[in-house]
Order: structure tokens, then C-alpha cells, then sequence
């Protein structure tokens, strides 16, 4: 497996990061025994990160992973978040403090590599910029004095501006950035001209000045799967972020490109939509949640094949262009 370096973090992590949330739901919702099967797996293939969250089943993809890494005695690098809830805000600092504290708790550990806000920011039922920048980035700083962490992360969604002052005021390590074929948004390698542009540049600065990038929903949530089904573990209805309305809508741009699987450009949407995520050197690790390890053993396979030559991203641009 491909160790890309993490921005200024200097971590070196695998270019498929373990994606222990909700929405494949094998960390939240699977048997114990498949969990630490498939996180046994990921570690014998080179997966080096694996990202959780209190939100996660309301703390069980965080206590079973916790329970999980003790059987296998697993140290990978380590990222959970903090989402407030608004009655929360009145406090944020000691918000913060001890949604870690519980996260600590059901993880069993004395500190995390990193530690991420979860929440929007600078866009409504999210943080205000001055609200991350004022309270809630002190507060993840004492935490990481206090040797409760090591880097500080945030998932990057809200507004575009509050986003790009944030991430170049030098006091984040990491952004988690949706990055899948429907919302080349960050980096894209597609040509200029189609959207998500401003995000591209976004991205670009936010290299250049140190941040790392993890990418997330690198499926669509399941969209890029080609397929409505979802496995019984998985959650049974997800909401998209940052491509089309609904997950019916991403379904069926999905399906627009199947003729490159017929072409042999990937042996499935699957294949295609994780090398395609790992394609762009600036994306440190991309993320894959999974409801099984079968479904892992298909990630590692596509990720082990590489990102995607130059010949497969044009066809894939010629596929989405605007009015096609």
C-alpha cells in the first residue's frame, strides 16, 4: 500500500485510510469478530489511519474500535472528531474537552493523532470563523498540550471563504474533503471549466499551506457502487454530500459511467471511484467505510492497482461534461 505524507503532520499514512463510520456501518453495527477481522485485514494490507467519531452509532464505532485494537494489539494512526450540538455553544471550550475525554474513554487510549472538528463552518447550524478561530482552535490546542492529541483537524464543509481563511491561518493540520467522481470539487483532475472550481483552488491553497487532505465519501456513499441495494449492515439511507440532491440522483450520474468498466478502464464503478480518489498526490489518504470485508478486500485490491492514467481521466471527463 501506497504511505503518502499527511501535510505538515508529517505522518506517513496509507493512501486507503479505514473509514470506521456509520454509513458502511461495519465498526458501528457488525459482530465483534468481524471487526477485528476486517481491521486485521486492513493493517496486513498497509492501511496506517483509521477515522472514527463520537457521532458514529452514538459512540459504538468508537468503543468497539477501541475494543477491537486491543485484541489485535494495533497502534495505527489515529484521527475522532467533535460535533457540537447547539445548546453546546454556550461553552464551547469545555464542549470540546470533554467530547474528547469520552472519546479517550470509550477508546481506550490516553491520546489520539488527531483530533478534528466535525461540524460545518461558516455556514448556518455550523461554527461561525470567529467561533473556530476565538474558542473552539484554543481549546483543541490546550487539549494537544495537555498530550490528549497531536494534530488538529477540521471536516471541511460550510462556506468557501471562511474556509479558505481558516486552513491559511496556519493553525490546522488537516481537512477532510468529500472527493468522489460526482464532486471532483478538491483537486480535481478533471480539465477546468466544470464545478466545484473554487473548491479546486481552495484545495490547492490549502496545500500549499501545509494541510493535509483526507479524502471522504470517495463512494457517494454507496452511489459509485452502481447499485440501489444496500448491505444489511450498511445505513440504510444516506443523505449525499457535496454531489447531487439524493442518492437516487447520484445513482444515476454513477451509472453514467459504466461503459468504462465494458471499456476495461477498471474491472467495476467501485475499482474506478477508489483509484480515482487516490489519483490526486495532494489527497493523503482516502477513506473507504465498508459493511464487510469483502467489500475491504475490494478497496485494497483497486488501491493496490494505483491511481488512474491520464487516458482514463479524460474519458471519465468527456463522460460528466456539462451537457452531455
Amino acid at each position: 500500500m501506497e504511505q503518502r505524507i499527511l501535510g505538515r503532520s508529517g505522518l506517513r499514512v496509507s493512501a486507503l485510510g479505514y473509514g470506521a463510520g456509520a454509513v458502511g456501518g461495519l465498526l458501528v453495527r457488525g459482530t465483534p469478530q468481524e471487526q477485528e477481522a476486517s481491521l486485521g485485514r486492513a493493517f496486513a494490507a498497509g492501511i496506517t489511519y483509521v477515522d472514527t467519531a463520537p457521532a458514529y452509532g452514538d459512540g459504538e464505532s468508537e468503543r468497539n474500535l477501541g475494543r477491537a485494537l486491543k485484541a489485535l494489539g494495533a497502534t495505527p494512526w489515529l484521527g475522532t472528531k467533535v460535533r457540537l450540538p447547539p445548546a453546546a455553544r454556550g461553552d464551547i471550550a469545555g464542549a470540546i474537552a470533554a467530547s474528547l475525554e469520552a472519546s479517550l474513554a470509550r477508546l481506550g487510549r490516553d491520546s489520539v493523532d488527531l483530533f478534528q472538528l466535525h461540524d460545518p463552518i461558516g455556514s448556518p447550524g455550523g461554527y461561525t470563523l470567529a467561533q473556530v478561530l476565538d474558542e473552539a482552535v484554543p481549546a483543541m490546542q490546550r487539549l494537544r498540550d495537555q498530550g490528549k492529541c497531536r494534530f488538529l483537524g477540521i471536516t471541511a464543509l460550510g462556506d468557501t471563504a471562511a474556509l479558505g481563511r481558516l486552513l491559511s491561518a496556519g493553525v490546522i493540520d488537516t481537512a477532510q474533503v468529500p472527493y468522489n467522481l460526482l464532486n471532483p470539487s478538491w483537486l480535481a483532475p478533471m480539465p477546468a471549466g466544470l464545478p466545484g472550481q473554487d473548491f479546486a483552488e481552495l484545495g490547492l491553497d490549502a496545500v500549499s499551506c501545509g494541510v493535509g487532505l483526507i479524502g471522504i465519501r470517495i463512494l457517494a456513499a454507496g452511489a459509485l457502487s452502481g447499485t440501489a441495494e444496500r448491505h444489511p449492515v450498511a445505513m440504510p439511507q444516506v443523505a449525499p454530500i457535496a454531489s447531487g440532491a439524493d442518492y437516487a440522483t447520484d445513482l444515476t450520474t454513477a451509472l453514467r459511467l459504466t461503459p468504462l468498466v465494458a471499456e476495461g478502464h477498471a474491472s467495476s464503478l467501485a475499482e474506478l471511484a477508489i483509484r480515482y480518489a487516490i489519483t490526486p498526490p495532494q489527497i493523503a489518504t482516502a477513506l473507504i467505510g465498508t459493511a464487510s470485508i469483502e467489500q475491504l478486500e475490494i478497496a485494497i485490491a483497486a488501491a493496490e492497482k494505483g491511481p488512474l492514467p491520464v487516458e482514463t481521466l479524460a474519458r471519465i471527463a468527456a463522460i460528466l461534461a456539462p451537457g452531455r
